[in-house]
């Protein structure tokens, strides 16, 4: 399947959660479901009813370069997962780090960005400048998430307590309000927010929390093997012609 590259976006698709992903279409051979996070700016966001960013962008170039055909269903990063391991996402492309853990139901592609976890509090907050600052406070984090997982792991190691939301704005929300005293959320992510005015009153306490891993495209453990393949080199293409580096350059 060779077809001229077209994306479209699935109506309802900011619907949280599975119920985003409707049926797939890839069972007539034509076109792929294609996850990406709903709100995960700069690597995915919708503008003036467009999705835009360095995850969708990327999308757009390798399946062109590639010539395969995709709906993009954006939703909720806790249904990303699951939707590739019940069938109903093809492949997904959502900040997804590479952890062992995921490798266990996931296959992943070559990988397309390095990110590190940032620690991030109130504008006003002076009290948490490193992690040994954290005992007797609270975490807020995205389900789901490396975030989640490294929050999950030293808990008990630095005495915080953990709050999980379902989305990104609703756990900056929590920090802002004053209902969690910080954060954990990628670095290239929570930065350009911040530094764009779309996350207002919030800073970066720690800007390294714990080694940088890649993001990678995704697709269910044992299947769509033809789509990973094509991702792969497809990314190989856009980054030796420079489309991949024009891309970074616009948000990073």
């Amino acid at each position: 399947m060779f077809k001229k590259f077209v994306k479209t976006v699935l109506a309802g698709s900011l619907a949280v959660g599975l119920a985003a992903c409707g049926s797939s279409t890839s069972g007539d051979g034509d076109v792929y479901e294609i996850g990406c996070d709903a709100k995960y700016a700069p690597f995915s966001m919708e503008i003036d009813g467009t999705y835009v960013g360095i995850d969708v962008e990327i999308l757009d170039a390798v399946a062109e370069a590639e010539g395969f055909e995709y709906n993009l269903t954006p939703m909720d990063f806790s249904g990303i997962i699951p939707g590739l391991s019940s069938g109903q996402l093809d492949g997904a492309i959502a900040g997804i780090s590479v952890t062992e853990e995921r490798k266990a139901t996931v296959d992943f592609s070559d990988g397309y960005y390095d990110s590190a976890l940032a620690l991030i509090v109130k504008n006003d907050n002076s009290a948490i400048t490193s992690l040994d600052d954290l005992d007797g406070t609270s975490a807020a984090v995205k389900k789901g998430t490396r975030g989640a997982t490294f929050a999950e792991e030293f808990a008990d190691t630095y005495g915080f307590s953990i709050t999980y939301y379902d989305d990104s704005p609703s756990m900056f929300l929590a920090v802002q309000n004053g209902n969690n005293d910080f954060l954990l959320e990628d670095y290239p992510v929570i930065s350009y927010q911040i530094n764009e005015g779309i996350q207002t009153g919030l800073k970066v306490a720690v800007e390294t929390v714990g080694d940088g891993v890649p993001y990678a495209f995704a697709v269910k453990k044992g299947e769509n093997q033809d789509l990973l393949n094509m991702f792969n080199d497809g990314l190989a293409t856009i980054k030796e012609n420079g489309t991949y580096d024009e891309i970074l350059s616009k948000y990073i």
